[in-house]
């Protein structure tokens, strides 16, 4: 009986620890090798800037940098990363509303789509995607902000990660 109890015991504690992995952050390498944060303008009408100049599809939201690549978005704190793949339902809807004219490598699936529309999401990720969403964090403003929480205008510093 104590020896049943040992093993499930220890069957419990691999399963939780094999549960708490799929919370850990795994750095990926997705191409993006910038040797300085690159400019940044705004797309207008949102609060979200992108990278005009970067040959990806590089945007800045809050205090997040965000790519999208290979058919998913990556998110990193600082420029060039490390970055994590993030879930469909995790990606703030600012960044999803950006449309496909401010992409620098517009997915192939998306030729006759409107340039000045977001891209149509539902049918890469599916209908019920939407119901997963998160509510939105109320700490998020509806303004521009730079990597340290300055306002950003249009204008780049060169802050350093």
């Amino acid at each position: 009986m104590r020896r049943r109890t040992l093993i499930y015991g220890l069957t419990l504690l691999a399963l939780l620890g094999c549960a708490s992995l799929g919370h850990a952050q795994v750095s990926v390498n997705i191409g993006i090798n910038l040797p300085a944060p690159p400019e940044l303008a705004p797309v207008p009408g949102t609060p979200v800037m992108y990278a005009p100049g970067v040959g990806a599809n590089y945007f800045f939201y809050g205090p997040d940098y965000y790519v999208f690549a290979n058919g998913g978005w990556y998110v990193s704190r600082g420029h060039n990363g490390p970055w994590a793949l993030v879930a469909p339902e995790f990606v703030p809807r600012p960044i999803l509303a950006v449309p496909v004219q401010y992409y620098r490598v517009p997915s192939p699936a998306w030729r006759g789509w409107r340039r000045e529309a977001a891209p149509q999401w539902e049918p890469h990720w599916g209908q019920r995607w939407e119901e997963r969403r998160p509510a939105e964090r109320a700490e998020r403003r509806e303004e521009p902000r730079g990597p340290r929480g300055d306002e950003r205008r249009g204008e780049h510093r060169e802050d350093r990660r």
